[in-house]
């Protein structure tokens, strides 16, 4: 009886550290002398953050803050989608940065292909915004998340369930 061996290959990012991460940005902002008088916000919602700050030069630094803080705490950057930047108020500025998750459906198309291509012995198949990828030898699945991790996609890449 030949057993099957699979993983998942999912785009996701750990919440908690991303609540932490703009915890983290606000308090920088309420000590850092460049950005404590500039009455920042930046919110948190679902599945975006929204910064409101006076300047779009203040907005640069913030982002810059904010990219500092994610990749400490292992956050990929490819998880922030810059919106444009709006006028608020008066002269201020305000941009929604989207937060991207899940493998879109033309991506997961993408990562079939180029798996069917290489790898003659796995089968990956798309499974909503997931895309699972089976073998019977562990050592091609290692082979196929070694080659995904040298691409470079649009998205961070996670590979989990591997059993």
């Amino acid at each position: 009886m030949a057993s099957s061996f699979s993983f998942d290959v999912v785009s996701d990012f750990d919440r908690q550290e991303l609540v932490n991460t703009v915890d983290q940005v606000e308090r920088e902002i309420k000590s850092r002398y460049d950005l404590k008088d500039t009455d920042t916000k930046v919110t948190l919602n679902a599945d975006s953050i929204t910064v409101e700050t006076n300047s779009e030069f203040t907005l640069s630094s913030i982002h810059d803050v904010l990219q500092t803080k994610a990749s400490k705490r292992g956050l990929s950057l490819k998880i922030f989608d810059y919106g444009k930047i709006d006028s608020a108020s008066g002269s201020r500025v305000r941009q929604e940065i989207a937060l991207k998750k899940g493998i879109s459906a033309d991506l997961a198309k993408q990562l079939s292909k180029l798996i069917r291509d290489e790898f003659k012995k796995v089968q990956p198949s798309i499974q909503g915004d997931v895309v699972r990828v089976s073998s019977k030898s562990k050592d091609d699945l290692q082979e196929v998340m070694n080659r995904l991790k040298q691409e470079d996609f649009p998205v961070a890449l996670q590979f989990m369930n591997y059993r």
